[in-house]
């Protein structure tokens, strides 16, 4: 059992592509899942919905994240609690990185 788990860096740990978006699984375990994106400007995810709650922390750039229908202009320091099912997007304005927390635990419950 993993008693902790460091990323000294996140910036570090996500190369932006040049005209697209990756995306990268930097820890999961049975309670959470977290996802570290990079998206170049320009780039989005477009509206869908996760069966668990989330967490959205953008840590570089300018985003449009639409959450039920409202859109939110959000830049670096930016963080956005979702319950599960809530439709949602982001459009990256600039080149993005956003750190992506999906509770799994939750799920079971």
């Amino acid at each position: 059992m993993v008693k902790f788990s460091v990323i000294e860096n996140l910036l570090k740990q996500v190369e932006i592509p040049r005209d697209g978006t990756l995306s990268r699984t930097i820890y999961r375990d049975d309670y959470v899942k977290i996802v570290l994106f990079g998206f170049a400007g320009g780039q989005e995810l477009s509206q869908h919905t996760a069966a668990v709650p989330a967490i959205v922390e953008i840590l570089q750039g300018d985003a449009r994240v639409t959450l039920d229908g409202e859109e939110k202009e959000l830049s670096a320091g930016s963080w956005v609690y979702m319950e599960a099912k809530l439709p949602h997007a982001v459009y990256a304005r600039t080149d993005v990185v956003m750190l992506l927390t999906m509770l799994t635990g939750a799920a079971a419950k």
